[in-house]
């Protein structure tokens, strides 16, 4: 499956809503070239009263539904559409970042289908799977080190 439709109507439907945010995670890890799987999107987005209104307005966009499915224990909001097997997690916490800001200046930016959205940097991606130290983030570190390393050395390389 190719994710670009996906992550083009994602990115179109936040410039929509004016809502930034970043994409971390697997998928995130996967654009930077790690040969990682996923099938949903994570991103973290600026905590806000505002930003929570957009959060509604991106799901009315993309024809999906949001709900909280940790009410209690995280800030995750989720945006499911079922049609098209989508699925968006939208955080305003994660493990290992201290704050949204520390992110954008680390990012990468993607352009997809015009346009242009940003992807948390390969380390920052590894630092919060690192401290998150869930099984499923603990099973991909040894491959999204390994990437990096090869990056690093290829980057050296150029040098």
């Amino acid at each position: 499956m190719d994710a670009a439709p996906l992550l083009a109507e994602i990115a179109s439907a936040f410039a929509a809503a004016n809502l930034e945010a970043i994409l971390i995670g697997n998928a995130g890890a996967a654009l930077h070239g790690a040969p990682v799987t996923t099938l949903d999107f994570d991103f973290l987005y600026r905590p806000s009263s505002t930003n929570a209104a957009k959060l509604r307005k991106v799901a009315e966009i993309l024809g999906g539904q949001i709900s909280q499915p940790f009410p209690d224990s995280s800030t995750v909001f989720r945006i499911v559409r079922k049609d098209a097997q989508l699925q968006i997690d939208l955080t305003s916490q994660i493990h290992g970042v201290k704050s949204f800001n520390s992110l954008p200046s680390k990012a990468v930016g993607i352009n997809v289908g015009g346009r242009t959205f940003l992807v948390a940097s390969l380390a920052d991606i590894i630092r919060s799977k690192r401290e998150a130290n869930r099984p499923q983030d603990v099973a991909v570190l040894h491959v999204l080190q390994a990437t990096l390393e090869e990056q690093q050395n290829a980057q050296a390389d150029q040098t």
